[in-house]
């Protein structure tokens, strides 16, 4: 026995010593199990796939959700404040289930009211652990499957029909068939899979650099809001004046830049050209936005964890800048990383129609209209460390045309991975209009389902005629004189 052992491993060595240069290996093909058949599949369980879900079983759809992590939540939950809820002009202009999903928060005091904001037209502060809870109870009481610790690495076409995808997990690779499918991963996984043409980055292919949140606990945030309120001069925050910080005890700060100034001049290598601090739910507790990872692509595991590595690093020095020259931070501790980074870029599906910046900035109205959106452009740019803002002064429309992808039927597409320019990407990002997109997405799927039609072919006016009945949010017609078909 032993003699074969040595035998079977000389071979091995050998077989491995003629494939040191070999690039490429063929997978032997193989049948794989169909682990269940839905009527609607949603592939991530982040903002945009949590209301998606929910929406496409709310009256009995057989629906699945599965997601690659442990908990659902996404983005919110990372230490990131939901923006987008409020429009420019003080108006609520995302309703229906991302309301309710904050009415459920709001009721186990992990979510703030929609807090008015100069920079970000409104601010939702949540707690990222409850979202984690309530997320998956309001699931599980849709009477969705949920499926996590899954990951999706293929799909199922027959033609340019979609039939479902392959999934991967530790019981191996199996298929879930779907009369449609949701492709809410942020990254346009499914629909990159499937085929659909995708775009990623600028006109140079540079995409918005991602940020590791931390949380920091133990800060006087009431020493460092009257600083900023009382010491304008010396603590300036960019265009939020000083009279917020008087008048609001959960708060942002962005600017400080002169602060950061003195800081680089004594040595600190801070990688951003703002301090942005977000007060949390809980006494004492700041999260810290100012990790900035330049050149991280998020569709590549290499890149990806070049930024965890990188992103720890910068936390290091960006504490230290903290305890030294911000007020309230003399006595802070640093209490939780987030769970993984976060990322504001990756690919954009090229649907049947694009959203423009032009048509963000000329506040645009659309027939199809499943969604209204506030949020500026914010495009933290490439290179650098600097990003730039740009309001429309009121808000826009986002069209069903730009969830719809070219070239694969059965597929819907929801969150910043929708059909846009890498410019007004920056302004549908966001987590509220996410959200409102996600509840259009699973809405539209089920009517396509109980329609037996493609998504493609639903009639906008009927998604959008049940997304009114549903409590969800669009610019009355006489608001919308400009409003057109393009």
């Amino acid at each position: 026995m032993l003699c074969k052992i040595g035998n079977d491993l000389m071979i091995f060595m050998n077989k491995v010593m003629d494939m040191k240069n070999v690039t490429t290996i063929t997978e032997p093909a193989r049948e794989l199990p169909v682990r269940v058949e839905v009527d609607v599949l949603v592939v991530g369980g982040g903002p945009a796939g949590i209301t998606a879900a929910q929406a496409a079983a709310e009256d009995g759809l057989k629906v699945m959700l599965i997601d690659s992590r442990s908990f659902v939540g996404g983005n919110m939950t990372i230490g990131l404040p939901i923006l987008g809820f409020l429009g420019q002009k003080g108006n609520q202009i995302i309703k229906g289930i991302p309301q309710q999903f904050i009415d459920r928060l709001k009721a186990v005091d992990a979510a703030s009211e929609h807090r008015p904001c100069p920079l970000h037209m409104s601010l939702t502060l949540v707690e990222p652990e409850a979202v984690k809870n309530i997320g998956l109870d309001m699931l599980l009481a849709a009477g969705v499957n949920v499926l996590l610790y899954t990951f999706c690495v293929g799909v199922v076409k027959e033609g340019n029909q979609l039939k479902g995808v392959i999934v991967e997990s530790k019981s191996g690779r199996e298929v879930i068939l779907a009369k449609t499918v949701i492709d809410c991963t942020g990254d346009a996984d499914v629909a990159f899979k499937a085929g659909v043409p995708c775009e990623q980055g600028n006109e140079t292919g540079g995409a918005q650099p991602p940020t590791l949140m931390f949380c920091m606990g133990g800060v006087d945030t009431e020493k460092l809001r009257m600083s900023i309120a009382e010491e304008p001069r010396t603590y300036l925050t960019d265009f939020i004046p000083s009279e917020y910080f008087g008048q609001n005890n959960q708060f942002i700060v962005v600017g400080l830049r002169s602060v950061m100034e003195k800081a680089r001049e004594a040595g600190y290598h801070l990688p951003v050209e703002r301090t942005i601090l977000i007060t949390g739910l809980r006494e004492g507790e700041v999260w810290v936005n100012m990790s900035r990872i330049n050149g991280v692509d998020g569709t590549d595991p290499e890149s990806l964890t070049h930024g965890e590595v990188e992103g720890r690093k910068q936390v290091e020095e960006i504490q230290r800048y903290l305890k030294e020259y911000v007020p309230g931070f003399g006595k802070a501790v640093f209490t939780k990383m987030a769970p993984f980074l976060g990322i504001r870029e990756t690919r954009r599906i090229t649907g049947q129609y694009t959203l423009t910046a032009e048509d963000i900035l000329g506040c645009r109205r659309f027939d199809d209209a499943i969604a209204v959106a506030s949020y500026p452009l914010d495009i933290h740019h490439p290179e650098g460390g600097g990003c730039t803002l740009t309001w429309c002064g009121d808000s826009y429309d986002i069209p069903y045309r730009c969830l719809i992808p070219k070239q694969v039927e059965n597929l819907i597409v929801a969150g910043r991975c929708i059909s846009t320019t890498h410019e007004a990407m920056s302004a549908i990002r966001v987590m509220a209009p996410c959200m409102a997109m996600g509840e259009a997405a699973g809405r539209a799927a089920k009517l396509a389902v109980r329609k037996q039609i493609q998504p493609s072919q639903l009639d906008a006016k009927e998604l959008q005629a049940e997304l009114l009945e549903k409590g969800a949010y669009l610019e009355p017609d006489q608001m919308a004189s400009g409003r057109e078909s393009v």
